[in-house]
Order: C-alpha cells, then sequence, then structure tokens
C-alpha cells in the first residue's frame, strides 16, 4: 500500500488527514494553519505548474506549497 498525501488528492476531491510527516516548525506551521489529524480537507484548486494548492479547511481558504501538502497523509 502506498502512502497517500494531500499532494495526490484530485481538484475536488475531499480527505481526511490521517498523520502529519516533518519536523519541529514545519510541522507546528502545518498545524497552526488548523491542518491536524481527523480534519477534513477540500482540494479546491492547483496552481497550473502544481504550486501551491488551494484548500478549504475548517471553513476557510488556504494555500499551502506542494511540499508542504507532500508531508500530510490522507485517506
Amino acid at each position: 500500500m502506498t502512502l497517500k498525501t494531500l499532494r495526490d488528492v484530485k481538484i475536488g476531491e475531499t480527505a481526511t488527514v490521517v498523520r502529519l510527516h516533518g519536523e519541529g516548525a514545519v510541522k507546528r506551521r502545518i498545524m497552526d494553519m488548523g491542518i491536524t489529524k481527523r480534519t477534513r480537507v477540500y482540494v479546491r484548486k492547483v496552481a497550473p505548474l502544481g504550486d501551491p494548492i488551494e484548500l478549504t479547511v475548517r471553513n476557510y481558504e488556504l494555500s499551502i506549497r506542494k511540499a508542504d501538502a507532500e508531508m500530510i497523509e490522507v485517506e
């Protein structure tokens, strides 16, 4: 079974956060944006080159970098 990250979620799909990878400040920053375990994340848009990714998290809109999205494991 391969690891599915937020990066793999298609536009218009909703995923649930399973786990955050990454260390210290990076992980803290992702959590500060409201992306925590069991949070539902809806992928609204992906920029033409794949960076950034626009999300709806906890009823607000958020843009995150592709590198950050790869650290968020989802199901």
